[in-house]
């Protein structure tokens, strides 16, 4: 959808497929910050993907007339005198400076177990993702296409000028599938691993939160008195199918920072496309120059695919080099060892 954005925004049209799997964007929780909060680290050039995501978001929300877009801060749970500490010494880092706020936050009411309190952090919330995406796609510019209906590779051909597919002709394509990116023999050979995660819907009407809580678990307000839960990491299970062992972790860990009776609603699942130096995968097929990928955007999609997508609209149509750290261009010689094998 990113890159979709970008090229409608740059007056071109394009057709889009989607196979409609459930998918980890659908099931996502939606939540952004551009802090590590493990080890409080500045997502890398964090201000940039922020600048790039507000307005992005923002521009959609307006032009589909759906409210997707929810800044608010997210609270990041103390649970000893020590994290407290290293939260300060995070404040006084220039390049955490402006996304850490450098005074504990209690929270009133009993609804909450925080006895040491929380941090702030600025420049956070959550996007709608299911309903972005259900009315983003009805609302595309005149002469494009979005067709519900998998994608069939043997199908391509790629040209000397572009690529046809079926019967429709273009300069370029770009494969944003998320973890079936595994299964596209034009990309397969990048080390995207996948990480399954899920999370719970409950009904908790005695919490009353208007910021998300950061603490094992994230509890995000979705409205109603309906609150996500999440998330958990598994590298083994590639299913989008929930587990009993997903949904026992989750409570365990929720019981621990809330005081307040809650019903589970529901459960998702999906497999996030994961890599393993954690960066994106961006660029241009070694030997197919009009076919490219966007991949790899693992648990930050939300803050980082507005910026990937105009970087990479931006490589396809002018040649603007892509940052090193997230060019496909660092696996090649990966590709030509799967070659030889």
């Amino acid at each position: 959808m990113a890159f979709a954005e970008s090229a409608w925004r740059n007056g071109k049209q394009i057709v889009v497929y989607d196979g409609f799997t459930l998918g980890a964007t659908r099931v996502a929780s939606g939540l952004y910050n551009a802090v590590v909060l493990k080890r409080l680290n500045p997502v890398s050039d964090a201000d940039a993907y922020l600048d790039a995501m507000e307005p992005f978001y923002a521009g959609i929300q307006a032009r589909i007339s759906k409210k997707i877009f929810f800044p608010m801060p997210l609270l990041r749970r103390f649970a000893s005198i020590e994290e407290q500490n290293d939260w300060f010494v995070g404040c006084d880092r220039p390049e955490l400076s402006k996304l850490l706020a450098d005074q504990i936050v209690h929270l009133d009411g009993e609804a909450l177990d925080a006895p040491f309190g929380y941090g702030c952090v600025n420049r956070a919330g959550w996007v709608d993702t299911r309903l972005l995406l259900d009315d983003y796609w009805k609302n595309i510019p005149f002469g494009s296409h979005y067709l519900r209906e998998p994608f069939d590779y043997s199908a391509l051909k790629v040209l000397d000028d572009g690529v046809r597919y079926k019967d429709i002709s273009a300069r370029h394509i770009v494969f944003a599938e998320g973890f079936a990116l595994s299964g596209n023999p034009f990309f397969n050979y990048l080390p995207l691993q996948g990480t399954k995660g899920e999370l719970l819907h409950i009904h908790a009407p005695g919490l009353n939160l208007r910021v998300v809580i950061k603490g094992g678990v994230f509890i995000l307000p979705a409205g109603d008195d309906v609150y996500k839960v999440g998330a958990t990491y598994a590298w083994d299970d590639k299913t989008e199918i929930p587990t009993t062992a997903a949904r026992e972790e989750l409570i365990g860990k929720l019981n621990e920072i809330i005081r307040v009776p809650y019903t589970v609603m529901d459960q998702k699942a999906g497999v996030r496309p994961t890599v393993n130096d954690r960066k994106p995968l961006l660029g241009t097929h070694p030997e197919f120059k009009s076919v490219h990928v966007f991949n790899g955007l693992g648990t930050r999609g939300i803050l980082l695919a507005p910026r990937l997508g105009q970087l990479l609209y931006n490589w396809i149509e002018t040649g603007a080099e892509l940052p090193a750290n997230v060019s496909i261009n660092r696996f090649l010689a990966r590709r030509g060892n799967s070659q030889k094998g």
